[in-house]
């Protein structure tokens, strides 16, 4: 009986992620669909499911990637203003943008936006982000994932989606010459931006992205192997005997970098403040140190402090009459500073910081 179980224990890495795979496909084309109502509708996913598609319901509003990748045409408003939205908005009138931004941020319709207002905003707004990175993820990722569909998302498939999605016919998409001598320049940067973040992403092959490390790819911020990432950098800048524990005074001091003689000198520039950050916002048990959960809990983007310093900073920028209170007026004069602030593009503010 053994002899006849070994082959399926040597195969179980591939098992497990066929299954695994299988799994989420299965809850990708079923989460939304309400039962009662298509039981009378005689559609077979099989033999047309892009008919099945074009039947579900309005409430997928909320996504923005149907379930073939195409964009959803349908996403309009949400609770919080959305990525979907303001896109077009923010090119065609950004003032109108800032002013609705602005009166739904105010929740005490006092024509100000005080810190708590703002960072409350904020915080809701990244939250949405990443709640809508992780949703569409498993959707994109199953509808780039065709040829063959067998749990990894090759480069040439998703090149093929890019370009799809780009408007470039389906001859051009399956035949053009690998170093797209007819595209405008723009299209290009993009493609060599995408290329730079899939050798990121990618550690297991660099030709193939698991589904976790296509969440990598496109939203770094949201992925969890990111985190990860950083929390080793923070601890290869500060940890300075080993230990993968961060002291109060590791994380205070800085090392000089750049000066082969000075190698070692440490600088107290900004030590007070790096000392009161460590004790509010990175050690929670109060030890006086900060294991690899408390780093992991202080670099996650859902952890209101970044709510919090990215609402100081605006205030800080903007304030002109240093009330501590924002005006419509102020705001509007610092149009370029909101419009790529996480007040508004939640998504890019992010992607530039990871």
């Amino acid at each position: 009986m053994g002899l006849h179980c070994h082959p399926v224990y040597k195969r179980w890495s591939v098992c497990a992620s066929a299954l695994a795979y299988i799994s989420f496909v299965v809850f990708v084309w079923t989460i939304a669909l309400p039962l009662r109502p298509y039981k009378s509708l005689n559609i077979q996913l099989k033999t047309d499911p892009k008919s099945l598609i074009n039947h579900l319901p309005d409430h997928l509003d909320g996504v923005r990637i149907e379930r073939d990748g195409e964009i959803n045409k349908n996403f309009r408003k949400e609770i919080i203003l959305g990525e979907g939205e303001f896109e077009q908005r923010k090119e065609d009138d950004p003032k109108d943008l800032l002013e609705d931004i602005f009166v739904r941020a105010d929740t005490n319709n006092d024509s100000f936006l005080v810190h708590s207002e703002l960072s409350r905003w904020i915080e809701a707004k990244i939250q949405q982000h990443i709640n809508q990175a992780h949703a569409e993820n498993y959707i994109l990722f199953a509808s780039v994932d065709v040829n063959p569909r067998n749990g990894l998302v090759s480069w040439e498939e998703y090149h093929q989606y890019f370009l799809k999605q780009k408007g470039y016919s389906k001859n051009y998409v399956e035949n053009h010459d690998k170093r797209h001598s007819g595209l405008d320049r723009k299209t290009k940067e993009m493609i060599m931006r995408d290329k730079a973040a899939w050798s990121e992403a990618s550690h297991l092959n660099p030709n193939h992205l698991t589904v976790d490390e296509f969440l990598a790819f496109r939203h770094p911020e949201s992925s969890h192997a990111t985190i990860l990432t950083l929390v080793e950098e923070l601890f290869d800048k500060f940890d300075q005997n080993g230990d993968q524990i961060l002291t109060e005074d590791e994380f205070s001091h800085l090392l000089v970098e750049g000066d082969a003689e000075k190698s070692g000198e440490t600088i107290n520039q900004g030590e007070l403040e790096r000392r009161a950050e460590f004790r509010a916002e990175i050690d929670k048990n109060k030890d006086g140190k900060a294991d690899r959960r408390e780093l992991l809990m202080y670099i996650d983007p859902i952890n209101p402090r970044h709510a919090r310093e990215e609402a100081e900073t605006l205030i800080a920028l903007a304030d002109v009459n240093h009330d501590g209170a924002l005006s419509l007026l102020e705001v509007l004069n610092k149009m370029d500073l909101f419009l790529g602030s996480k007040m508004v593009d939640t998504a890019k503010s992010f992607h530039d910081e990871f």
